[in-house]
């Protein structure tokens, strides 16, 4: 470890913590590990309705009590950090996250279970928002892209990871609860020791208290882009349910095959692929990533129901290729695009706001879908939950049309012929601006006022500046998306 100076960035006084680069893979560490553990019952939920002879639907409660914990505390705490700090909130969600695997380990019936998922989804919730915001904030400035990215692809790489090494005890050892969970265990504490030893990130600052009131704070500025990502954000997550939530019940009872292994691989394989396309992607600038990762989403879903009403196992696969890069294109891009434009202390609220849109997605959809399993048949049920996909995935890519073409049309009517500044769109990359974040990303970059008008792009149409001269000449401004004077909009 190292001993940091007295005061840290954020004027705050330092204790020994370790070096920001161990910090920084630590805590991505720490992320995915969160979701390892998220992931991993999908695989062992059916073995318990094997051993313990519960129905069906129950199935698909005792998966989404986790969706419905997560979904409490984030709209509670999921801000908090903002005001008390990242560390925090960090070792109190990370020791309850190690609560839930013991009780795990301990369960016995399947009321056990569903009781450890809501503490699990509660413990979750907490850290999600503070471990996105933590990331970004530790990571050192030559890899400040990269956190951003790690903060879109830890969550779908640890969903799937987790499934996978669930799938794989199951395949291959006699206690696969206990081997899984232990293991987790262990995990966890790992990532509650680097939340212990790393140095904090932000500040406290009033109204803690007050922002435990049920609510998720969506800064003014991020309005206009948090908006045009829901429905991109819904339908990439109602995607990760079906395979998350229904994947082994639609391979056993559909596909005929009763097998850890091949529920493990083929719940892995859509998380997985989101994951890499979500790295694999982190250089195409914002909006083309999201527009691209939606109409993947929509042609996977497409496959995915073509391929469960043949009855064809390894084009289910492709489906889920095809998906899941599409979930991690698009779920990487839209948090490049509103994470800009949130100022530090702001950071947790609006990814809380956007996790919250995701989880509500991603869990009601599927409690939904178990409940008309019995009187709808799984088939015509999974085939509806497909459709339904497909339809909100394109609305999302038509409401990134929408934004692309509004934001463009205000550059070109706003910036003068003599003025050929960058101004972001979601098709140009801005490199000079240092106001903001510095994350790196499509950044809402402007210039001196219009030759054509001295009014600077209206709040209303979601354009305004915000700062002071920045960038490699004094006359470049900083604009951002939104109303930059209005404060912040509840949810």
């Amino acid at each position: 470890m190292s001993d940091m100076a007295k005061t840290g960035p954020t004027g705050i006084l330092q204790r020994r913590s370790l070096p920001p680069t161990a910090a920084f893979v630590g805590t991505a560490a720490a992320f995915a590990a969160l979701y390892l553990a998220a992931g991993a019952p999908t695989s062992l939920l059916v073995l318990f309705e094997k051993e313990w002879g519960f129905p069906a639907w129950v199935l698909t409660v005792a998966f989404a009590a986790y969706a419905i914990g997560l979904l409490v505390s984030l709209v509670v705490v999921g801000s908090l950090s903002d005001y008390i700090g990242r560390r925090p909130v960090l070792i109190a969600s990370l020791a309850l996250e190690l609560v839930a695997m013991l009780m795990f380990v301990f369960a016995t019936d399947i009321t056990a279970v569903i009781v450890a998922r809501v503490v699990q989804g509660l413990a979750t919730g907490a850290a999600t928002s503070a471990l996105t915001a933590s990331v970004v904030e530790l990571a050192p400035e030559r890899f400040k892209k990269l956190g951003a990215v790690i903060g879109g692809i830890a969550p779908a790489g640890g969903l799937g990871l987790g499934a996978l090494f669930a799938g794989l005890a199951v395949q291959f050892t006699a206690n696969a609860d206990v081997v899984v969970f232990v293991t987790l265990s262990v995990v966890v504490a790992l990532g509650l020791a680097v939340a212990v030893f790393s140095a904090e990130t932000v500040g406290r600052q009033r109204g803690a208290v007050r922002s435990l009131l049920p609510r998720v704070s969506i800064p003014a500025a991020a309005r206009a882009e948090f908006r045009a990502t829901i429905p991109v954000l819904t339908g990439a997550w109602m995607l990760a349910g079906l395979f998350l939530g229904l994947a082994p019940t639609i391979i056993r009872d559909i596909f005929g095959i009763d097998s850890g292994l091949v529920n493990g691989v083929t719940v892995f394989i859509q998380p997985g692929a989101a994951a890499v396309a979500g790295l694999l992607l982190g250089g195409v600038l914002a909006r083309r990533a999201t527009l691209v990762g939606g109409v993947a989403v929509l042609v996977g879903a497409v496959v995915i129901v073509t391929s469960i009403g043949l009855g064809l196992l390894l084009l289910m696969w492709v489906g889920a290729l095809i998906g899941g890069s599409g979930f991690g294109a698009s779920f990487s891009g839209s948090l490049r695009l509103v994470g800009p434009l949130a100022k530090p202390h702001e950071r947790a609220g609006l990814f809380a706001g956007v996790y919250l849109v995701s989880y509500l997605a991603f869990g009601v959809s599927v409690i939904i879908a178990g409940q008309l399993i019995a009187p709808l048949g799984l088939l015509t049920t999974v085939l509806a939950f497909g459709v339904a996909i497909v339809v909100v995935a394109g609305l999302g890519i038509g409401a990134q049309l929408r934004r692309q073409r509004l934001v463009r049309g205000y550059e070109a009517s706003r910036v003068g012929p003599d003025e050929p500044l960058p101004i972001w769109s979601g098709t140009e990359r801005a490199t000079s601006c240092s106001h903001g974040p510095g994350l790196g990303h499509d950044r809402p970059v402007g210039s001196r006022r219009s030759t054509r008008s001295s009014e600077v792009l209206p709040a209303a149409h979601g354009m305004t500046r915000v700062g002071a001269a920045c960038g490699s000449t004094p006359s470049h401004q900083c604009f951002q998306v939104g109303a930059s004077d209005s404060g912040s909009t509840t949810m």
